[in-house]
C-alpha cells in the first residue's frame, strides 16, 4: 500500500477519484535485475468494451501524467488530455474503450517509491529499484489481459509515453493492432540526458532528500521545483518563449514564491515548479526520468531496423517541428527503419512553435487530432468519405495540377494489374484511393504538404511526410512495382535525382508531366512576349507560381536518355479536347504520362 497519512495525499499516492485499482500478486522480475513481489495498478477507462473485445485503446502517459486522461461525467475534474479524449473527440470514448494507467514507478496510485517495502515495513524512496519502460510495459500488460483484451486496437502516446507505445509493439506484437506515437524518438539526446542529470542533482542535494526516506518530514521540494522548472524549458521553443516573455520580460506576474520572479519567464517557471511539487513525488521524478534516459533503441537505422523487426502493427508518428527535445528527425529515423522493412507507417511533422509540450495543446493538435481520428477508424471501414473532414474535400486539386485529371486514365492504361505502388507527391491521396478501389496494393504515398498528409491519413492512406528533393533513400531499391511521380515533376528542385529514385524504387515509374511546348503556349509567348498563361498547370503569374521547371516532352526524353532511363510506353493528349496525339506530341500534346525503366546495359 501506498503512504497516505500525510495532508497532501495527491501527491503521496492516492489514485484519481473515479480511478480504480487491480494488484498483480505475481512477482514481476525486472529488466536490470531487481525483483518487485506484486504490483498496484491504478488505472481508469472511459466507454464500452465490445462484444469481441476489438475496441480497446491504450493510452500511455508521459513523466508528468497520470492514469487522469479525460473528465467521466460533468462533475469531474479535467484531464491531461481533454482535447484528444472523450465523446466526439478524436480518440472518442461512445466509440472505444479507452484505457489509461499511472505507469511502474509513479506517485499516483500504482507500485513506485511510495510504496511500502514489504521486507522492512518503511516506504521504498530511493531504494525503489531501477526500473525501464519495458517494466512499465510489462506491468500495463497485464493489466489490458486482465480486462479480458488480448489485442488492442491501438496504443497510444507522447513523450514517456511514445516510448511506451515503442516498447508495446516490439514486445507485444501479437497484442498490437495500431501504434500512435507522439513527439519521441529512439533515444533521448546527451542534451537531453543532461537536463535531466542536473534536475536528478537537484533532488538528491536538497537538504531534506535524506537519502530519499523523506516521507515522514519535510520533502526535498526545493530540489524538485527546481527539477520541474529546469524540465519545463526543454518542453519549450525558443520562439514560444520568446513570444510569451519578451514583450513582459520585466512585467512578472505576483507569484507567492521562494524562487526568483525578477523576470516574467521567472515568475512562470516558479509557479510551474512550486505547483508541481503539490502533485509529484521527488523519488517518482528520479525514478521515471532515469527509465526515459535509459531508453534506447539504437543510434542509426540498421540497428533500428533490427529494434523494430518483431513489429506487426500500422504505424502513425507525429512530431512537431519546434520540438528539441524530441525532434522530427529522431521520429523520421523510426520511420524511416519501419519504410526499410516495408511495414505499413505513416508520418506527420506537424508545424507548431510549442516545442515538445505542443501534443498536450490544442493550438498544435487540430491536424493531429484529425489524424489519430481517421487513423484509429481505418479498421472499420476500406474507405473514408464520412470520416474526411469538411475542410478536406475529395474533390480538391492534387499537388498543382487542376482538378480533373484526364492523365488519371493514362496513368492506369500503363499500370500492371493490382501493383504494389508508391506515390511521389500524393498530394491529397486522390489517385491513390483511385488505386486503392481498383484493388492496387500495398500503397504508400510521399508528400511535402502537411495539409495533403492530413488528407491523405483521413482517406485511410499510408504516407510519409517529406520532401522529395531530400531524397526517398529509406525506400528500399525496387520494393514497388510502380512509382509514380505524377503531375509534380515541374515543381521539384533536383529532377535528374528525383528521376533516378523513381526508377530505383519501382521496377518501373510513370511519370506525368505539363508540356510547356504545347503550341498554344509558344504562340503566346510569341504573340505576347510574356509567360504564357492558360488554364491548368500554367494559369501562373511569373512571379508567383509553383513551377520550378517548365519541362518539354522534347527536354524530358533528352533527360532521360542521359540519365540511362528508358521509356518503355509513353502517352501524349490534349486535355482540352481529351485527345491522344501521336503526330508531333511536342508541339499538340499539352500532358504527356510515361512508363520509365533503367536502361539495361
Amino acid at each position: 500500500m501506498s503512504v497516505s497519512s500525510r495532508s497532501d495525499p495527491t501527491r503521496y499516492g492516492d489514485c484519481p477519484r473515479l480511478a480504480q485499482t487491480w494488484i498483480s500478486h505475481d512477482p514481476l522480475r525486472l529488466e536490470d535485475g531487481g525483483c518487485l513481489e506484486h504490483i498496484t495498478i491504478c488505472y481508469e477507462t472511459w466507454g464500452k468494451l465490445n462484444d469481441e473485445g476489438s475496441n480497446a485503446v491504450l493510452i500511455c502517459h508521459a513523466l508528468s501524467g497520470d492514469s487522469h486522461v479525460a473528465r467521466h461525467d460533468e462533475d469531474d475534474t479535467p484531464g491531461w488530455w481533454e482535447i484528444v479524449v472523450g465523446p466526439g473527440k478524436p480518440i472518442d470514448t461512445d466509440r472505444y474503450f479507452v484505457i489509461c494507467s499511472n505507469v511502474l514507478g509513479g506517485c499516483r496510485g500504482t507500485t513506485g517509491p511510495n510504496f511500502v517495502n514489504p521486507k522492512n515495513g518503511q516506504p521504498y524512496g530511493a531504494e525503489f529499484p531501477v526500473i525501464t519502460v519495458r517494466d512499465m510495459v510489462e506491468v500495463q500488460r497485464r493489466l489490458v489481459t486482465q480486462l479480458g483484451i488480448s489485442r488492442l486496437r491501438s496504443v497510444i502516446g507522447g513523450s514517456l509515453g511514445g516510448l511506451q507505445v515503442l516498447t508495446w509493439a516490439i514486445d507485444h506484437p501479437e497484442m498490437v493492432t495500431s501504434s500512435i506515437v507522439l513527439a519521441a524518438s529512439a533515444r533521448l539526446s546527451s542534451q537531453g540526458i543532461a537536463f535531466d542529470v542536473v534536475g536528478r542533482n537537484a533532488i538528491r542535494h536538497d537538504p531534506y532528500f535524506a537519502g530519499g526516506q523523506y516521507y515522514d518530514g519535510p520533502a526535498p521540494e526545493g530540489g524538485l521545483a527546481l527539477a520541474r522548472m529546469l524540465a519545463h524549458i526543454t518542453y519549450l521553443s525558443d520562439e514560444s518563449m520568446r513570444a510569451k516573455f519578451d514583450p513582459t520580460r520585466l512585467q512578472p506576474r505576483v507569484v507567492d514564491s521562494a524562487f526568483e520572479s525578477t523576470f516574467s519567464v521567472g515568475s512562470y517557471l516558479a509557479h510551474q515548479g512550486d505547483r508541481f511539487v503539490e502533485r509529484f513525488d521527488a523519488n517518482s521524478y528520479v525514478t521515471l526520468s532515469t527509465a526515459m534516459d535509459l531508453f534506447d533503441l539504437g543510434d542509426h537505422v540498421e540497428k533500428l531496423a533490427k529494434t523494430l523487426a518483431p513489429s506487426t502493427c500500422r504505424w502513425l508518428f507525429l512530431s512537431f517541428s519546434s520540438d528539441w527535445l524530441y525532434p522530427p528527425s529522431a521520429s523520421r529515423q523510426l520511420v524511416d527503419a519501419l519504410i526499410g522493412q516495408s511495414k505499413t507507417v505513416s508520418s506527420c511533422e506537424i508545424e507548431s512553435s510549442a516545442g515538445h509540450d505542443s501534443f498536450l495543446l490544442a493550438s498544435s493538435m487540430d491536424d493531429g487530432g484529425r489524424m489519430i481520428r481517421a487513423f484509429l477508424a481505418t479498421e472499420d471501414v476500406h474507405i473514408l468519405p464520412t470520416h474526411v473532414s469538411k475542410e478536406s474535400s475529395i474533390d480538391e486539386p492534387t499537388s498543382i495540377f487542376y482538378a480533373q485529371r484526364l492523365d488519371y486514365d493514362m496513368i492506369l492504361r500503363l499500370m500492371p494489374k493490382d501493383a504494389s505502388v508508391v506515390d511521389l507527391g500524393s498530394g491529397n491521396g486522390e489517385l491513390l484511393s483511385i488505386l486503392r478501389d481498383r484493388g492496387y496494393a500495398p500503397l504508400l504515398g510521399v508528400e511535402r504538404d502537411q495539409g495533403q498528409v492530413v488528407h491523405c491519413v483521413e482517406r485511410g492512406l499510408p504516407v510519409i511526410h517529406a520532401d522529395l528533393d531530400n531524397g526517398v533513400s529509406a525506400i528500399p531499391d525496387q520494393s514497388f512495382e510502380v512509382a509514380l511521380l505524377s503531375q509534380t515533376l515541374q515543381s521539384i528542385v533536383d529532377v535528374a535525382g528525383v528521376l533516378d529514385e523513381v526508377i530505383r524504387i519501382g521496377r518501373r515509374g510513370i511519370v506525368s508531366f505539363p508540356n510547356f511546348a504545347h503550341g498554344p503556349l509558344r504562340e503566346i509567348f510569341m504573340r505576347e512576349g510574356r509567360l504564357p498563361k492558360e488554364e491548368g498547370p500554367y494559369a501562373y503569374d511569373w512571379h508567383d507560381t509553383p513551377n520550378r521547371r517548365f519541362p518539354s516532352i522534347l527536354d524530358f526524353q533528352e533527360l532521360c536518355a542521359k540519365r540511362g532511363i528508358c521509356i518503355l510506353e509513353a502517352i501524349y493528349f490534349n486535355s482540352a479536347t481529351g485527345e491522344e496525339i501521336v503526330d508531333d506530341p511536342n508541339l499538340n500534346a499539352d500532358v504527356a504520362v510515361v512508363a520509365l525503366a533503367r536502361a539495361v546495359p
